[in-house]
């Protein structure tokens, strides 16, 4: 009686905080690269600095982790561990912070370089990549649905390279534009591959994976992305740079650093919204969540910055979409025929019981 009262409970706390990562990776998704780019169009210029800022807000885990520790302190009294990972995970996390601190600086230049809606439109190109990562890394299975949805999000993608000039912003050269351009899709690559190491990474660890562990893997990837980044700023200079940069904001100094920290937290939402929908549902759903947020921030992007919504991004925003829903079709297909299946799995050897007494 005691589990079955438990097994509800626990359904609802899962949930619950299913509910909460994903409107953490909701507002990540939407804020992240508004707030970038206005860091851009007003006046700032330095791509490895947002690049840091996109993990830097890592202290921020310290104090869900200090409460997960209290609470299993007050359990299990001084035995409680302090840190629960071991060196795999440890030395996995690491090795994917690295990819998310490239992945960063990656996502960076796009946003420097482009607008906000064409820029949501090659990042909604991820969903095409997690699925066939996932399905090289976690046998992730394809369907009918998912292969006409990478098909359609690529062609998307083909569509808006092939109608740039009109899209360019003021002073930007042609080279630039493209440079972006293919910075972002490699962004949107390079982040389809680090969602299903994730999941990889779960599924490897010798240990139970609990939420607290999710938190401390997400601290070290945030911890080796943003060392990553710091050395590259040491290299250009950065650090030098801000205080000349924040005094010719156009802004104003004061505002400068408000958009700088924005930036972090809004950042640091999507992460462990990201990291969190991962661990209570798939890779593959976090990324999903991403690309069904995509005419949201369009709208976003054409009123906070007048930017021109012109024929080629409705088309790719159209392809976008249906892209989207023939990917939910297929999955509500295949998670239907499993439940069918797992169904009659469990009433079969009912059958045969029966048979085996003489029953009809």
């Amino acid at each position: 009686m005691a589990e079955t009262v438990a097994d509800p409970r626990r359904k609802g706390l899962k949930r619950l905080f299913l509910v909460l990562n994903c409107i953490m990776l909701s507002v990540g998704t939407c804020g992240s690269p508004l707030i970038m780019r206005l860091y851009f169009v007003r006046g700032g210029a330095r791509m490895w600095l947002v690049s840091w800022l996109e993990m830097g807000a890592w202290p921020m885990l310290l104090v869900p982790l200090g409460a997960a520790y209290s609470r299993r302190r007050s359990a299990e009294g001084p035995t409680a561990r302090l840190v629960l990972m071991d060196r795999f995970l440890f030395a996995a996390a690491a090795g994917i912070g690295v990819l998310l601190g490239l992945d960063n600086y990656f996502y960076a230049y796009g946003l420097g370089r482009l607008p906000v809606s064409t820029s949501a439109l090659l990042i909604a190109t991820q969903l095409a990549f997690t699925a066939g990562f996932a399905f090289l890394l976690v046998r992730q299975r394809f369907t009918s649905c998912s292969i006409n949805s990478i098909f359609l999000l690529t062609i998307g993608a083909g569509v808006l390279s092939m109608h740039t000039s009109s899209d360019r912003p003021a002073g930007e050269s042609k080279g630039a534009y493209y440079t972006g351009f293919f910075m972002t899709l490699g962004a949107a690559a390079l982040y389809g591959l680090v969602l299903p190491l994730v999941e990889l990474t779960y599924k490897k660890a010798k240990q139970a994976v609990t939420y607290s562990l999710v938190l401390e893997i997400q601290l070290v990837m945030c911890f080796f992305a943003t060392a990553f980044c710091t050395v590259a700023m040491l290299v250009n200079k950065d650090f030098q740079a801000i205080p000349r940069e924040a005094r010719n904001y156009e802004l104003g100094e004061a505002r400068y650093y408000v958009v700088l920290v924005w930036t972090a937290i809004i950042n640091q939402f999507f992460f462990l919204g990201a990291i969190g929908v991962i661990f209570y549902a798939s890779s593959l759903f976090s990324a999903v969540i991403i690309a069904t947020l995509l005419p949201v921030t369009e709208i976003l992007a054409v009123i906070c910055f007048q930017e021109k919504f012109q024929a080629e991004k409705g088309v790719a925003l159209a392809l976008s979409l249906w892209g989207f829903a023939s990917y939910f079709y297929g999955e509500f297909k295949l998670a239907k025929k499993e439940k069918e299946a797992t169904a009659g799995t469990v009433i079969k050897p009912a059958e045969t019981e029966m048979h085996q007494q003489g029953l009809p």
